[in-house]
This record gives structure tokens, C-alpha cells and sequence, in this order.
């Protein structure tokens, strides 16, 4: 098990995100469980490889490193794409999905595998401040689980609302939910992970206090990033709850430039400066 590497599971997932997009383009259900077992394997891989670095380190995968906590973010991606597939056979999910998977765990690959410098200042072995920080990043692994399943949504909602408006057919076996129904899924995403994201960040702002810092660095690139992502994100909640019956298409539309702005602001800035803070140093 050691001998696991993300080259493992990258690969697999590569593999299963060519299967996804052959199932779209013909009416075989061969690709739609090549899909399943290359994700499955690469999950299987992916467990191992998080597992081993987390007992060779005595932490939680979340708390090793931001490399790390990339990779569990990946993990928690696959795991729902793995859970909703099984439910919903017709779905094409893994189009959506895996893509953004592939993103996470090739940017863990530019990212410090030791670790966070940020997460070293703080006396880990105490149980309450082990258990803040664990709230700070469960809360931040959440909160950006649910941005990406918000974006994956709005992005399906946008696929069918062209389809339908040209009359465009699916290939059999391959069926989008309805417009309202990824309109409500889309909404009620958005609401649950923006407080996830507040959460996280106030938690982190609370590390920040008992470490001794006077103030959150923004003067990091990641953590002012950050910072712009969570307003661009928290503004759009705010929008969405204050606006009578906003169009379903305009929902969608600033679902994904507000989601996808945070996504590559956080991922980007950690792969541009080599290494990163969990979102909030303290």
C-alpha cells in the first residue's frame, strides 16, 4: 500500500472521464460501467494513498498538508458522483463531475506535501484546539463540496435549458433532470454552502486569535484570495435569498462565474505560489 502514488488514481481517473464522454456520443451501456469501475478503482487508490499518509503523519487527512486536504476534497467529490451513479443510472454525472475531480488532484500534485506551515503554530496535541481546527477545515471542505456541487448543477441546468431550446435529443440511457428540478437542487446548494464557507472561515479567523495573530494575513495571496472568493460567493447568497423569483436562467448563469471564480482563486493561487494555507492561516 505504500506504493500507491496519485499517478494511481490520476490515471484511473483520466481513464473514466474518457468513458463519460463516450457515453454521450453513443447508445451503449459499456461506457457508463467502465465509467463506474475506473472511478471506483481510482476512489479504492485514492483511500489508500490518503490513508497511508495520514498514519505515517498520526493526523487526519484533513490536517497533513494542503496537498492533502486537496485530495480529500477530490475524495468527497467522487465518493457523491459514486453515490448518486448508483442511484440514478441515466444520470450523466461523471461529465460534470470528474472533469472537476481531474482539476483537484492534478493541482495537489504542485502543492507542499509537508506540512501546513500555518497548521504548525498551533499546539495540535491539545484535544480543543485539535478539535477547532478540525472544525475549521470540515467546515471549509464542506462549504467548497457544496460550490462544487452548485456549479455542476447550474452547469447541467444550462446543458438542458440549450437542449430543450433547440429541440436537441439525448442518446438513449442518458437523461438531465427536469429544469425545475435542477433549479431547486441548484438554489438550496448555493444557501447550504455559503454558511459552510462562513463557518470555516470564521473558525479560522477564531485560530488565528488563539495562535497569537492580531489579524488574519491578507497580505498571503491565498488568504486575500480567499477572502474575494467568500465575498463574491457570500454576495451571491445574498442576491439569490433577496430577490423575488429571480429567472432560473440568470440563477444559473452567476452560479457558475460566482462558483468558478472561487474555485480557480483558491486552486489557482496555490498552485501559482507552490504551496498554501488551508483558506485561512493562523
Amino acid at each position: 500500500m505504500e506504493k500507491v502514488s496519485v499517478v494511481c488514481f490520476l490515471s484511473s481517473y483520466l481513464l473514466a472521464v474518457g468513458f463519460a464522454l463516450l457515453r454521450l456520443r453513443g447508445q451503449s451501456r459499456l461506457p457508463r460501467v467502465l465509467t463506474l469501475v475506473a472511478t471506483a478503482a481510482g476512489f479504492v487508490a485514492q483511500t489508500i494513498y490518503l490513508w497511508v499518509r495520514s498514519r505515517n503523519a498520526e493526523l487526519p487527512p484533513l490536517l497533513v498538508s494542503v496537498h492533502d486536504w486537496l485530495l480529500v476534497l477530490a475524495w468527497v467529490a467522487v465518493l457523491i458522483f459514486l453515490f448518486v451513479s448508483l442511484l440514478d443510472r441515466e444520470l450523466p454525472l461523471g461529465v460534470f463531475v470528474l472533469p472537476v475531480v481531474l482539476v483537484l488532484v492534478v493541482a495537489s500534485r504542485f502543492l507542499d506535501v509537508e506540512p501546513d506551515e500555518a497548521l504548525a503554530k498551533v499546539d495540535l496535541a491539545r484535544a480543543s484546539t485539535r478539535g477547532w481546527v478540525m472544525l475549521h477545515t470540515s467546515f471549509l471542505t464542506l462549504g467548497i463540496a457544496g460550490v462544487i456541487g452548485s456549479l455542476v448543477l447550474a452547469a447541467m441546468y444550462l446543458l438542458q435549458h440549450r437542449r430543450l431550446k433547440h429541440k436537441q435529443r439525448m442518446n438513449e440511457g442518458v437523461q438531465l433532470p427536469n429544469l425545475a428540478r435542477l433549479e431547486r437542487w441548484n438554489r438550496w446548494a448555493v444557501i447550504l454552502s455559503v454558511p459552510m464557507l462562513t463557518l470555516g472561515m470564521a473558525a479560522g479567523v477564531l485560530l488565528s486569535a488563539q495562535a497569537g495573530a492580531a489579524h488574519v494575513r491578507l497580505d498571503d495571496p491565498v488568504i486575500a484570495g480567499s477572502v474575494l472568493g467568500w465575498l463574491v460567493m457570500f454576495c451571491f447568497f445574498a442576491w439569490l435569498l433577496g430577490t423575488k423569483r429571480p429567472a432560473a436562467r440568470q440563477v444559473a448563469m452567476l452560479t457558475v462565474w460566482a462558483c468558478s471564480f472561487l474555485l480557480l482563486t483558491i486552486v489557482g493561487l496555490m498552485v501559482l505560489t507552490g504551496s498554501g494555507h488551508q483558506v485561512v492561516a493562523v
